[in-house]
């Protein structure tokens, strides 16, 4: 689609958006600033979809199990329906952990600022998105906050140490999503495709690795979601879990030995068994991150409500109003539909090369790190798991691609490339791993991605206090 038509699109949306808020927001004389923080949010919401749902397709799509189309219909269907049924809670968390509201904060101050703040968040993600690198769109609403805040009220308005909590988070979630990812795919490697029998292994491991993953999507979603205000404890979600993984079984077992009685006894005909359970993990995950991270787009604008009396305020608790809810929902749906497919392409095809059973360790990997993380009390990057999940298969299958080479340049030379014959072994393995490191992981995308990372709070942060600056220059005039 012509990229002028999608902006077209994208601006209507954002248009719809403000009219269905005039509905809602109360007359008043800080109306109009409510109607732009509409706005705000609703462009918020579209780059949220355009780059944070990647995360949860991405791999599937990478890995052909289902296509671009039906990934973005898939999608968007589990991030409404996320939103809307399980996203209730007043949203604002991040805002209300971030700020030091004992400071106090003038209601049109407070207004500007969450303007402003969603405003350098999306910006960053608009141009994150451009160049294709899935970033934390938390982060980025973080940073927003952050600096426009500090440009407001002064830097004692701010929480330091919970920003720098966030900032650990940086390392912390790609380390941990590769290693478990890693650990999932060498698993997987010894129990099933490294045997002789093949399909005779699947059938008693896929439907193992199918209740494995239920269990964990269960403790997941029972992390994340909080229907009218439910708080499971530890022992409530793991009999949760156990029960769903049993269920699992039971359900996969059969369908699992039906499809592979006339299977070849090969590594890509035992991967086609991995599609359905990695096509529903894209669903589940899609529902988890639309009801979880619609906050950040939804949850300033609540703040900026609960100045007129339209919303519950960030410290006093309470429900969100759906309609808000609606706009954030419809919004990241938009967003994917319209931009999402160049980060979806980046996170399937161009970090590392993957098929159904890599696709699905990446899944199992994003939802156990989360569910330890939230057993430990550590907040982690959804995104920056599910990234470091695929750098972690990758660089996997590259380690073990290596091995392979120094053993066949040490006993036969004639596994080598033709360029190789004539070298000695340490060069022939030296040529030999410049190129596999090439094919297998590329280098140049992971630096990208990690640089943009690494500037994504300090640049929104930046751009959250200049445009605080602007905004309340303009509005002033």
């Amino acid at each position: 689609m012509n990229r002028a038509l999608l902006i077209v699109i994208a601006a209507l949306f954002v248009g719809a958006a403000v009219l269905w808020a005039t509905w809602f927001i109360p007359d008043g004389p800080l109306r109009y600033l409510a109607v732009i923080g509409a706005a705000a949010t609703a462009y918020m919401a579209l780059n949220v979809g355009a780059n944070d749902v990647a995360n949860n397709v991405g791999p599937a799509v990478g890995a052909k199990a289902i296509t671009m189309g039906s990934a973005l219909a898939l999608a968007a269907v589990f991030e409404i329906c996320g939103a809307l049924f399980a996203g209730n809670e007043v949203i604002t968390t991040v805002s209300r952990d971030l700020l030091v509201w004992d400071h106090g904060f003038a209601d049109r101050t407070m207004m500007l600022a969450m303007i402003s703040a969603l405003l350098a968040a999306a910006l960053w993600i608009n141009i994150s998105t451009l160049f294709g690198a899935p970033v934390s769109t938390t982060h980025a609403i973080v940073g927003g906050i952050v600096g426009a805040f500090a440009a407001a009220a002064g830097l004692n308005a701010v929480a330091w140490p919970v920003v720098g909590t966030i900032a650990v988070t940086w390392t912390l979630s790609p380390i941990l999503g590769g290693i478990l990812a890693a650990a999932i795919h060498a698993l997987i490697r010894k129990l099933i495709t490294r045997r002789i029998d093949k399909v005779g292994a699947a059938r008693l491991w896929v439907p193992l690795l199918v209740a494995a993953m239920a269990g964990l999507f269960t403790g997941y979603l029972s992390t994340k979601l909080h229907p009218q205000g439910w708080r499971p404890d530890v022992y409530t979600i793991a009999a949760i879990s156990l029960a769903t993984a049993a269920l699992g079984w039971i359900i996969a077992m059969p369908w699992v030995r039906m499809n592979s009685l006339t299977m070849e006894n090969r590594k890509k005909q035992v991967g086609r068994l991995f599609r359905p359970p990695l096509i529903v993990a894209a669903a589940l995950l899609s529902f988890a991150h639309g009801s979880n991270d619609v906050a950040n787009a939804v949850g300033p604008f609540v703040a900026i409500l609960s100045a007129i009396g339209a919303a519950p305020s960030p410290i006093a608790g309470g429900i969100a109003p759906l309609w808000t809810l609606a706009i954030g929902a419809f919004g990241i749906a938009c967003g994917l539909a319209l931009f999402g497919p160049r980060v979806i392409h980046t996170i399937g095809e161009q970090i590392t090369k993957l098929n159904e059973i890599r696709a699905f360790c990446v899944a199992l990997s994003a939802a156990g790190t989360v569910l330890l993380a939230s057993a430990f009390g550590l907040p982690v990057s959804s995104t920056h798991v599910a990234v470091g999940a695929v750098f972690g298969v990758g660089f996997l299958r590259e380690y073990l691609a290596m091995r392979n080479m120094q053993g066949a340049a040490a006993g036969n030379a004639r596994f080598l490339d033709p360029a190789s014959l004539n070298a000695t072994p340490e060069e022939a393995i030296a040529r030999e791993r410049r190129h596999d490191r090439r094919y297998l992981v590329r280098r140049l995308k992971v630096a990208r991605i990690a640089a943009a990372w690494v500037i994504t709070l300090p640049a929104a942060t930046a751009m959250g206090a200049l445009l605080y600056w602007l905004v309340s220059s303009v509005i002033s005039l």
